[in-house]
């Protein structure tokens, strides 16, 4: 009995996209993606807007990873996390969460973008207390949402630009610090920044609050050493680690004890970590059967 080559590479893809659909957006995701992209009604984005660019490219994934790294840095953000979520217990769920905020605000109905900020509101009230040098914190605080924002704006530029399919004009970026000032603001975010440049400065103006945390260490070993995959799937995993490890800051690898290794980063894990990206782009691709 022949074998048909279009049967294996389409089963494979069908394996490798079911894979990172349960994960990622859960089991449910054939229908949730029919709410969100199928469903009637304006959206917060034309279609022709950056920011539906680059959220639809898997180089997100390269991105939200390095934004976690990131984000962590700041000790009342991280104090909340450590407090809060339940990242070890239940990381695929806190993962589905973002993406779902993600897609919502970004692809779906403003009726339901504008229902999904709200709900985020609700549970960041709830998420409030002491960090470990004794400061209080609070998630609606506009100062710390600015800075989860930030450094989730910065994290997915660094890895579209580097990973991304589409090329984009730095007018481009612009635009879609643009419309993610747009989600911000309507987060609670006060002076969002609207450019790259603002972008930038807004990142220098933070710099003073970073630092190392035994809380940001813990999760960095955790996001990068001992995620809770099967073994088949870790050497991916690690890849994707890897590649979102090279797009960090040289100031950030000291505080969270991340290598750096200038020249293998740029020699072996970035062209790695493209033909990742690419392989998770043709298996997610709309033409792949679901």
């Amino acid at each position: 009995m022949a074998i048909d080559p279009t049967h294996i590479v389409t089963s494979v893809r069908d394996v490798v996209a079911d894979a990172v659909r349960s994960k990622v957006v859960g089991p449910n995701a054939d229908e949730r993606a029919a709410q969100l992209f199928a469903a009637p009604g304006e959206r917060w984005f034309a279609e022709d807007r950056p920011i539906r660019v680059i959220h639809a490219d898997t180089a997100m994934f390269v991105g939200g990873l390095r934004a976690l790294l990131f984000q962590s840095l700041h000790p009342l953000a991280m104090a909340g996390v450590a407090q809060h979520s339940d990242y070890k217990a239940d990381p695929w769920g806190r993962l589905q969460r973002t993406a779902d905020f993600l897609a919502a605000t970004t692809f779906g109905p403003a009726d339901q973008a504008q229902q999904t900020i709200d709900m985020i509101k609700r549970v960041h009230t709830r998420v409030v207390g002491t960090a470990s040098d004794g400061r209080p914190y609070s998630a609606n605080d506009p100062h710390l949402l600015k800075w989860v924002h930030i450094a989730e704006v910065d994290s997915f530029i660094a890895a579209h630009r580097t990973f991304g399919d589409v090329r984009l004009t730095n007018a481009d970026y612009d635009g879609y610090v643009a419309d993610m000032a747009v989600i911000a603001i309507a987060l609670g975010v006060n002076d969002a920044p609207r450019t790259t440049q603002e972008l930038r400065e807004s990142l220098r103006d933070y710099r003073p609050e970073l630092r190392s945390s035994a809380e940001a260490r813990d999760a960095a070993r955790y996001l990068l050493l001992t995620p809770p995959l099967p073994i088949v799937i870790r050497p991916a995993y690690g890849l994707l680690a890897a590649a979102a490890v090279s797009l960090m800051p040289t100031w950030t690898r000291v505080p969270l004890r991340l290598p750096w290794l200038p020249l293998s980063e740029r020699a072996l894990v970035r062209p790695a970590g493209t033909t990742l990206v690419k392989t998770l782009r043709w298996a997610l691709a709309p033409t792949a059967p679901h």
